[in-house]
């Protein structure tokens, strides 16, 4: 097992992927965004990208999303990519740095994909040795993302959740949540997403990542496909709503890799995820104080306890910010809202 290493962490609000047609945006405007989050292999060398992202992390929090590691690799991880991760790490100090519970790699040919591991001891004892590994050549925590699916081992011996939660026992790593990868994997495996979240350990969860998929239809079946290509949808932001509730706020990624938006478009749905768990936070202190104000006490209240407080500019936000594709994931808000207030 590694030793300890320190978590870092990024301000608990949404931040955006920071994508090349960007960049000079970026550093022209400086908008405002929480924080931004790059993928390692692009900055591995020298150029325009790598001297930008020099003079905006001096703006923003910064993390690091490694894509080519291989976690999953029996042979064990190539040395020359684990250290020039190193030194991007190294030369960006990012706040946090996450890989892909994946394998990408066979007879040091490196795959255009992440690809799913069989779930049993053998894989697990792998993973831990590498992810030891990373932490002790990194000097510091890293995050393992959970995968979108499309097929499963029928030899495995736990499912995903019960691996990534016995990573994190063994090597002390922490978990990035991709609730997209949730909802694609439960939708096309079959299973409850709600319960794949619930069954992580909380307090291992550093970041949240959300992001829009295709479907691509089979007949009378449906195929989810992690794309990256879209909003995030209805159905993603109800599962990152259950999660928020859950967890509370973590730190949120708007990613966006394929049919890539405008600036503004990002950043629009980085601002209605945090005003989605500034709503559900809001809703758990109202009724933190009902049921409160239900108990029987012996001691007055101040004069301004029973103050009824309200959140009309979330309100207002959250109404005109759905739309007839964001209807769905909004009524079950407004009905907590318009209750607790």
């Amino acid at each position: 097992m590694s030793r300890a290493f320190q978590p870092l962490a990024i301000p608990a609000s949404a931040g955006i992927g920071l994508r090349s047609p960007h960049i000079n945006e970026m550093l022209t405007r400086r908008p405002s965004a929480g924080w931004l989050e790059v993928h390692a292999e692009n900055y591995m060398g020298d150029g325009a990208g790598v001297e930008a992202l020099e003079r905006l992390r001096q703006t923003y929090p910064l993390s690091v999303h490694g894509v080519g590691l291989s976690l999953g690799s029996a042979r064990g991880l190539d040395r020359d990519h684990l250290e020039r991760l190193r030194r991007v790490c190294e030369r960006f100090q990012p706040d946090l740095v996450s890989e892909h519970l994946a394998w990408s790699v066979a007879d040091g040919a490196y795959l255009n994909d992440l690809l799913p591991l069989r779930y049993d001891e053998e894989a697990l004892a792998i993973v831990a040795r590498n992810v030891d590994t990373v932490q002790e050549t990194l000097k510091r925590q890293v995050l393992i993302e959970n995968l979108s699916a499309y097929v499963a081992f029928a030899d495995s011996s736990m499912n995903e959740a019960e691996f990534l939660a016995e990573l994190v026992e063994r090597t002390g790593c922490g978990l990035l949540l991709d609730v997209n990868n949730v909802h694609v994997s439960a939708h096309n495996l079959q299973y409850d997403a709600k319960a794949f979240i619930d069954a992580l350990p909380e307090q291992a969860i550093g970041e949240i990542h959300l992001a829009g998929h295709a479907t691509n239809r089979v007949g009378t079946d449906t195929v989810l496909i992690d794309d990256h290509g879209s909003r995030v949808p209805p159905a993603v932001w109800a599962l990152y709503e259950h999660a928020i509730d859950r967890l509370g706020p973590r730190p949120t990624l708007i990613e966006w890799d394929t049919d890539v938006p405008v600036l503004d478009v990002l950043l629009g749905e980085a601002m209605w995820a945090d005003m989605l768990t500034a709503s559900i936070m809001f809703s758990r202190k109202q009724a933190a104080r009902q049921a409160a104000a239900a108990t029987p006490r012996s001691v007055p209240p101040t004069p301004f306890e029973n103050v009824r407080t309200s959140m009309p500019v979330l309100a207002a936000f959250a109404a005109a910010k759905a739309g007839p594709a964001m209807s769905n994931a909004l009524t079950p808000m407004e009905g907590r809202y318009d209750a607790a207030a």
